[in-house]
């Protein structure tokens, strides 16, 4: 697949990029103590199709599962750091929720996601929550056309080393456009001035992912797709799609 996308790709991947982070934003904003995961995935899901867009996610099968993906939307709950299956799990007051969701927008696709408290939550929760979104932040500010793929991982694990933070390095983001998940694969770490060259027209998902402890990984071998803290530590995730410049990133998904 093209790494360099065309003017055209660029604005349905715009367009795509807007109506996905208006359809996150909702999702976000309805979680509540005492409902269900699913209910979070119908809504994700009615919100994207009334767009007139596609949920790309729903019977999506990633390279190293045996099967597709069964939902629409990612619902992580506490040490489930990604891919969680949504289903009948109920949210609790002081559970933190990580929502991970995409859409395709006339064959193009964009991929974004938040982490958020249901209630309230400890200070503590909280400080991670804070510290991923800023990680985000961070490594987007270090995806400038002429730097590498190390300079953002570099910035991100930074962010982590600072507030001691374990990082699950099994995971990645990602180029994305044309297909869900597509090449390079962007580490959390990495080494300043090493790896692929940014280049003005790649679209890259950044997400950096934090987990207090130790950052191992297992995936759950009941479902084959979530992915949760092997030492049971909470996790915090957050992921745009950006677009590469001459200059500053341009953030599609906000």
């Amino acid at each position: 697949m093209a790494r360099i996308k065309t003017a055209e790709d660029i604005e349905f991947l715009r367009e795509g990029g807007r109506k996905l982070a208006i359809v996150l934003k909702k999702t976000a904003a309805s979680v509540r103590p005492g409902m269900r995961t699913k209910e979070l995935d119908i809504l994700a899901e009615r919100l994207i199709r009334e767009g007139g867009d596609v949920p790309s996610f729903l019977h999506y099968k990633p390279s190293k599962s045996d099967t597709p993906y069964p939902a629409s939307l990612c619902v992580s709950v506490n040490d489930e750091i990604v891919h969680a299956i949504p289903g009948d799990r109920v949210l609790e007051e002081g559970d933190i929720v990580g929502l991970d969701l995409g859409l395709a927008h006339h064959g193009r696709f964009v991929d974004s996601a938040v982490t958020v408290g249901v209630g309230e939550i400890d200070k503590e929760d909280q400080k991670l929550i804070d510290t991923t979104r800023e990680a985000l932040s961070v490594g987007i500010r270090a995806a400038r056309g002429g730097n590498t793929l190390g300079d953002i991982g570099y910035a991100i694990q930074d962010v982590a080393a600072r507030g001691k933070y374990g990082i699950p390095k099994e995971i990645s983001g990602h180029g994305v456009g044309h297909a869900v998940h597509e090449d390079p694969r962007i580490l959390n770490t990495g080494k300043k001035g090493e790896g692929e060259k940014l280049e003005p027209g790649m679209v890259l998902a950044l997400e950096p992912m934090f987990a207090r402890g130790s950052g191992e990984i297992v995936v759950d071998e009941g479902d084959g797709h979530s992915i949760r803290m092997r030492d049971g530590g909470r996790s915090a995730h957050f992921e745009h799609t950006i677009l590469i410049t001459e200059g500053e990133p341009e953030v599609l998904t906000k």
